[in-house]
């Protein structure tokens, strides 16, 4: 589907203006924030972080926001929100909105399988644009020239692509960059484990960008709202289109004011 300007359905305001509580499910990367070549510096969109937080005041809506990064990575660039609740490393590590943090098992295998990708990307001279993740390990080239994107990207997925066939490892690309992790959990399954918490009634969106949230679209359409938020349009599973940081915000705005 290809729409914008804030062509969000009225009747999604109106079921969270109705609702006791409603759930808004967000990526981070793309999506709350500009993309950096420098990760730690890819900080919210001005005026995304009052908003938030006001939503989160009215404690009438569930702010989630699931994301690649790892949680510990991600405090750091929403100082000060408080109380949110994140799921963190495509939905690995989850930690509540009072501060209690778990993180899910991988298996000896494939941290095995995990730690031999690390030490190729390493031996291939990679280890300055590898991030090593709870579950995962990624490669980053966004800022590079073009040419040199394309002769990490090939020895990448060449060195990574026998790993990914392994049982319990996937391959993914994101924007700026590809990471080999555990096949699950994903987004669509930390979604799932969120909406087996809630209501079958309740209001809920889901706001993302990239490739990996995809499986969170797919597993929200015959239950909720699903929004991409780019600059650009691609081929997705989202239902609606909206352009950050503008119609971002008016987003926000008219969640909040359903909250009145």
């Amino acid at each position: 589907m290809r729409t914008s300007e804030m062509a969000v359905p009225t009747a999604l305001f109106e079921q969270v203006a109705a609702a006791t509580q409603s759930l808004l499910l967000l990526d981070y990367d793309g999506t709350l924030a500009p993309f950096q070549v420098d990760r730690h510096s890819a900080y919210p969109y001005p005026g995304v972080l009052p908003l938030l937080q006001n939503i989160i005041n009215r404690s009438r809506s569930r702010v989630v926001v699931i994301t690649g990064r790892p949680i510990a990575e991600l405090h750091a660039l929403l100082t000060p929100l408080r109380d949110l609740e994140i799921w963190g490393s495509h939905g690995l590590e989850h930690l509540t909105a009072n501060g209690t943090y778990r993180q899910s098992a991988v298996a000896p295998e494939t941290a095995a399988l995990l730690s031999d990708s690390e030490s190729w990307l390493s031996t291939a001279g990679l280890a300055h644009r590898t991030e090593i993740k709870p579950g995962g390990i990624a490669v980053h080239w966004r800022g590079l020239p073009p040419a040199e994107i394309e002769r990490i990207q090939a020895s990448a997925c060449k060195g990574l692509m026998p790993y990914s066939q392994q049982p319990g490892l996937k391959l993914l690309e994101f924007d700026g960059g590809l990471e080999l992790c555990v096949a699950h959990p994903d987004k669509g399954d930390a979604l799932a484990s969120i909406l087996a918490t809630v209501d079958p009634q309740t209001p809920v969106a889901y706001l993302g960008d990239d490739i990996t949230d995809e499986a969170a679209f797919a597993s929200l359409n015959s239950r909720g709202t699903t929004i991409l938020v780019r600059a650009e349009h691609r081929e997705t599973q989202a239902q609606i289109w909206l352009r950050p940081p503008d119609e971002l915000i008016a987003f926000l705005q008219q969640w909040l004011g359903c909250l009145s």
